[in-house]
């Protein structure tokens, strides 16, 4: 049987489905989730791993196999941002029932770093050797764990309209005591002095009374005058703390490394020498300068301006996070990130500070640009829990 003309014309106001929108049209509906992502912070923390790559590449020129060093960053990186969409992809509450198997996994790894499967590297035995050539740091994601799991004790609080008391804050000091304790054994001071500034960070913003915030940091205050009165410090790391107040009393020796960065840095000028053109880093002038040196690299081969845009990107990355913050629709999503912003707050000038001469070293990486794939995938992560914040309150809010 055939159709005519009347029939075909019948047929056309007929729908046989809803029609596939265009991929354009797709991206730009209101309820695409690229359209709830912070661009902002993507693109600042895109910009600083690039950077930061081929900072590594320039970085490694005197080793062996500078090719392998840059492979393994890009690597490094796509890994990274491929943690950073799964996360953000994540339901918000998923995130929040995932904050104590997060909190045990990372205390976990933090054991096994300290038995026999654990490598030392330069006197800290704080890495797990994989197949490849790769190692894992846990202490770098123990930053992540810490965050989300003193949110969620205060979460709960707020959700059930209590407020913190004095007996919730000794609870979460014990939940932060256990990754502190593990990281101090490896021992890697800067992540110490990391999580407890998150930890008393995090409590400060928790809606404890101001008096017991008070209390809390005059405590915190008398520790740190007992560390140095008890003689607690290991011997490397009074040699550190000796060589950030007398640079120059053993340039030779404990003050080698901050007084050569500085060196780097002040030579670099307005503009620098310009990628791969540094005789001081095809020297290795400063040790380390791939990873805890980077802005040392940065300053001999940018020069002012290319810090100056460094440290830009790094305050857009914090700025963002106090943002979103300020901006969540919960007490949890609130402090998880604040914690975060804390955490790249205080990374960023404790790395940047020991490269001028205005903090002791203490081998914190500089986030998103300094050479390692532990450190660049809990980065990742973190910033993928921002996304997810902001994702939330675009929902809901």
């Amino acid at each position: 049987m055939s159709l005519g003309t009347r029939d075909y014309g019948s047929l056309r106001g007929l729908s046989f489905g809803p029609a596939r929108k265009p991929l354009r049209a797709r991206v730009l509906a209101k309820d695409s989730p690229l359209r709830k992502y912070d661009w902002v912070l993507l693109v600042a923390v895109v910009a600083l791993s690039l950077a930061g790559t081929l900072l590594v590449y320039s970085a490694t020129q005197p080793s062996a196999d500078p090719r392998g060093y840059l492979v393994k960053q890009l690597i490094n990186v796509i890994v990274g941002l491929g943690l950073l969409v799964a996360v953000s992809l994540l339901d918000y509450r998923q995130i929040r029932l995932l904050a104590p198997i997060v909190y045990v996994a990372a205390c976990l790894g933090l054991i096994v770093v300290l038995s026999p499967v654990g490598s030392t590297v330069n006197g800290a035995k704080a890495w797990i050797n994989l197949p490849a050539g790769f190692q894992v740091e846990p202490s770098e994601f123990a930053k992540i764990a810490l965050v989300l799991m003193i949110a969620l004790v205060f979460g709960e609080l707020r959700d059930s309209g209590r407020i913190p008391r004095p007996r919730h804050v000794a609870g979460v000091l014990a939940l932060a005591a256990l990754p502190i304790a593990l990281t101090e054994r490896e021992p890697a001071l800067g992540v110490v002095i990391l999580l407890l500034v998150i930890t008393f960070g995090m409590i400060a913003l928790s809606g404890l009374r101001l008096r017991w915030v008070a209390v809390l940091f005059g405590a915190a205050a008398l520790g740190l005058v007992a560390v140095f009165q008890l003689h607690l410090l290991r011997s490397y790391q009074l040699d550190r703390l000796t060589a950030f107040l007398h640079p120059l009393a053993d340039p030779s020796g404990i003050g080698y490394e901050t007084l050569h960065s500085k060196i780097m840095i002040g030579s670099g000028g307005m503009f620098g020498t310009g990628l791969l053109k540094s005789q001081l880093v095809t020297a290795n002038f400063v040790p380390n300068q791939q990873t805890d040196f980077i802005f040392s690299v940065a300053g001999q081969e940018l020069g002012f301006a290319g810090c100056a845009v460094i440290i830009g990107l790094l305050a857009v990355l914090v700025f963002r996070a106090l943002r979103i913050a300020s901006r969540a629709d919960d007490q949890f999503g609130m402090l998880v990130a604040s914690g975060i912003a804390i955490w790249f707050g205080l990374q960023s000038f404790i790395n940047i500070g020991m490269t001028i001469g205005i903090m002791p070293v203490t081998g914190l990486p500089l986030p998103f640009v300094s050479y390692g794939g532990s450190a660049m995938f809990a980065d990742m992560i973190a910033i993928g829990v921002l996304q997810s914040v902001h994702r939330r309150r675009s929902v809901f809010g």
